[in-house]
Formats: C-alpha cells, structure tokens, sequence
C-alpha cells in the first residue's frame, strides 16, 4: 500500500529534499506532494498565467490564489500532511495548511523544535502526533507499514 503524503511547511531551504532522501532510504512507500518549492515561481505564477497585473498586492493575490488553488487539490488528495515549522522563516503558510489538514480530517504530524512548543500547543494539540524531527516523523510513517 502507498500512501501520499502532503509536506508543509516554508520553501526557504531544501527540508523537503531531506525527507524524500531519508524516506527513500527508509524504503518507505510514499509518494510526496506539497508546495511549488520554486519561490520564484510561485511569487510569479500569478502575471505568468494571468498577465501584468497593476500593482504589487494584484500580483500577490493572483500568485495567492493560485499557489491556493495547487494547495487545496494537492491537499485534499493526500493521505496524510507532515507540517514542519522550523526556527529560521515566518511559519504562515505552515500554521494555514495544518489548520486545512485539520479541517479535512487529514491525519496530521507536526514537526517542531523545542523552541517552539509554547507557540504552537494548541495546534500540536490537534496534531495527531507531535514530533521534534523529521526522523521522529518519518518513524511515525514506517510504523504504519509494519
């Protein structure tokens, strides 16, 4: 049985990379989806697909809606939604795709550091599971299998 699974969470660096690299090594069978993870990209998908918008916060809502659009399918589609809030980024779009995985009754795994367990215990509270690393999540993945 394969499962999909959702990543959520910020497209500053390669975290993403990380699971795919140690799940594959895990041999789990798990297909990933998430996020356009070009930021570049996703800013601009908005005028690509629409064209030269007026302004700043045209462009921004266009992207919005889009990039939303991507989300909501790709999300609904999934089995289940790994959320990783990390130290580094503003965790927005993490904090808003959990709240959607919540709302759709997707199985939910939060990851998050120490650091950050007063912010966010009411969400973690909601989480199936709360986890400190993406090893510890992945963990809770291959349990499913055995």
């Amino acid at each position: 049985m394969e499962f999909t699974v959702y990543l959520a969470g910020q497209i500053h660096d390669n975290w993403r990379d990380e699971v795919r690299t140690k799940a594959k090594e895990r041999e789990l069978p798990v297909t990933f989806v998430g996020p356009q993870e070009n930021h570049e990209r996703s800013d601009q998908v908005g005028e690509d697909i629409l064209g030269e918008q007026p302004g700043k916060v045209f462009t921004d809502e266009a992207a919005s809606d889009i990039n939303n659009f991507r989300t909501q399918l790709l999300l609904e589609k999934s089995d289940a939604v790994i959320a990783l809030f990390g130290e580094s980024y503003k965790q927005w779009n993490t904090a808003l795709d959990a709240g959607l995985a919540l709302k759709g009754n997707k199985p939910l795994i939060l990851v998050r550091p120490e650091s950050l367990i007063h912010p966010l215990k009411e969400l973690s509270n909601q989480a199936n599971v709360t986890v400190e690393s993406i090893d510890q999540a992945l963990d809770v993945l291959a349990y499913v299998y055995e």
